[in-house]
């Protein structure tokens, strides 16, 4: 496993629809470890591949084991390949939510409190998944960034976006503060 550089806000793969995977080899299975490496070195609960300058449909989730009670899911590891999101809540909430490749800033975003989400896992094989809440959101938020959309794009006005002193984090819960997606 490695760490890769994470592309910021300007790089050109942040804003281009990611490519289908079709090869569910070993450097998919490289790209998906080191992905998560990436985003647990850099604090994060969420990495789609364009944030490391690989343009496939590919995301990573890793909610953090103390939202356990509320998540079933929390603490593992999750890789979504060519992930589509087939059904959702009319209901949409509002939630803070930052960015890797937009260090520094956290805003304010609407998004489907629960949502199904189609997707193949690492080795190919088909799955369905019903998420809510937070899993939901960070799903949408990397979803998003296989089609060029950052958070920012979601933004409704300029005064939902706030800037934040994320140097001072080193904690992973502490950024979850804010919400620290990718």
């Amino acid at each position: 496993m490695a760490v890769r550089p994470i592309a910021l806000i300007g790089a050109p793969v942040l804003r281009e629809k990611a490519k289908k995977v079709h090869s569910f080899d070993d450097d998919l299975q490289v790209l998906a470890e080191d992905m998560l490496e990436t985003m647990r070195q850099a604090y994060g609960i969420g990495l789609a591949a364009p944030q490391v300058s690989v343009s496939k449909q590919v995301i990573v989730v890793e909610l953090p084991e103390e939202y356990k009670e509320v998540e079933p899911l929390s603490g593992k590891p999750l890789v979504f390949i060519n992930p589509e999101i087939i059904k959702s809540s009319r209901e949409e909430v509002s939630g803070e939510e930052g960015c890797l490749s937009i260090p520094g800033y956290v805003g304010e975003v609407w998004r489907s409190k629960w949502i199904v989400v189609r997707a193949l896992d690492k080795n190919g094989k088909k799955f369905r998944l019903k998420a809510k809440d937070l899993l939901a959101r960070v799903i949408q938020h990397e979803i998003d960034h296989l089609h060029g959309v950052l958070y920012i794009d979601r933004i409704e006005s300029p005064d939902k976006l706030w800037k934040v002193d994320r140097e001072a984090k080193t904690e992973r819960e502490g950024i979850l503060e804010n919400v620290a997606l990718a």
